[in-house]
């Protein structure tokens, strides 16, 4: 079943097993969603939050600082630092549930709230064991480009953009947003199959929900930037690491990053064929079998 704790205007949703028993202690779950989602986003954070419900544990999803029913000021900021702390803001709710057992808590991510979960795992240690679906760096997708190529001097254009509008908006101007995916009107046939797929996920009606309008300030770039999901992962990420990706993904070179450089010595990246990025949000036939693994890692590393 699912049991909101809040109401849907409120930030976080507790999915519980079909045979909840408050006199029981379970393992629990943050499910983090992506970058310009919320919780309730078609169904890909509720949705894996649901199935590992179904599969015994307790998982909790929320919506980001700044974003969706969460608070914050201003709004639409993306800002990787505060991401990595709503994780852990999730754990440290969990540790007061007496159903919840405090040494069993991980953490699940999806495309960049992936990347948030593993950087915040790298220094909360409370976290058992995480793991990434479509596992994506959201600094380096920034920094690099979605397909790593994006040269410097068109990063050092971005931060002289940024620098320009934090100094008009100290002087009073209006703040400026840009979208996370592209609009249906910006693509063309040199657009990722990744940023067409997530037009067609995030901008339909079927997927759009109204607190998700595709925008971001313009000014969480140069945090963005400055962000690397994988620093101090080859130290401090000893936890098990699980990554699952589509065969048929544009983004595969940060799960492989995620692995390579991890320090945990239990760390597995599988493989879902013929998926890509998008179709593990929530594709069926992609889905089950990234659930069925999920449930398993969780079971047997918390």
């Amino acid at each position: 079943m699912i049991s909101r704790v809040m109401s849907s205007d409120w930030p976080g949703e507790l999915h519980l097993p079909a045979d909840f028993d408050e006199a029981a202690t379970y393992r629990a779950v943050v499910v983090t969603h992506p970058a310009g989602s919320v919780k309730e986003q078609s169904p890909s954070p509720g949705l894996y939050a649901s199935k590992l419900a179904e599969n015994g544990l307790v998982a909790l999803t929320f919506d980001a600082s700044h974003q969706g029913a969460s608070g914050g000021e201003p709004r639409y900021l993306e800002n990787p630092v505060e991401r990595g702390e709503d994780v852990r803001c999730a754990v440290d709710y969990l540790t007061t549930l007496p159903f919840v057992d405090a040494g069993r808590i991980g953490a699940l991510g999806i495309c960049a709230g992936a990347g948030y979960s593993i950087s915040a795992a790298t220094t909360d240690r409370r976290i058992k064991a995480v793991a990434g679906v479509s596992p994506t760096d959201a600094g380096s997708a920034i920094r690099e480009g979605w397909d790593g190529k994006l040269p410097v001097d068109e990063q050092i254009k971005m931060l002289d953009m940024v620098a320009a509008q934090r100094t008009a908006e100290a002087k009073g101007a209006a703040v400026q947003y840009m979208p996370y995916v592209p609009e249906a009107d910006a693509l063309d046939e040199n657009t990722a199959v990744t940023m067409r797929e997530a037009n067609n996920y995030y901008r339909t009606p079927s997927a759009q929900h109204p607190n998700s309008p595709n925008k971001v300030l313009l000014t969480s770039l140069d945090k963005l930037l400055a962000f690397s999901a994988s620093d101090r992962i080859g130290t401090l990420l000893t936890q098990p690491l699980l990554l699952v990706v589509g065969s048929e993904s544009d983004a595969r070179r940060h799960a492989d990053t995620f692995h390579g450089e991890a320090a945990s010595t239990d760390k597995e990246v599988l493989t879902i064929e013929g998926a890509t990025h998008v179709d593990l949000y929530d594709v069926p036939k992609h889905v089950e079998p990234a659930v069925a693994k999920l449930a398993s890692f969780f079971a047997g590393k918390l």
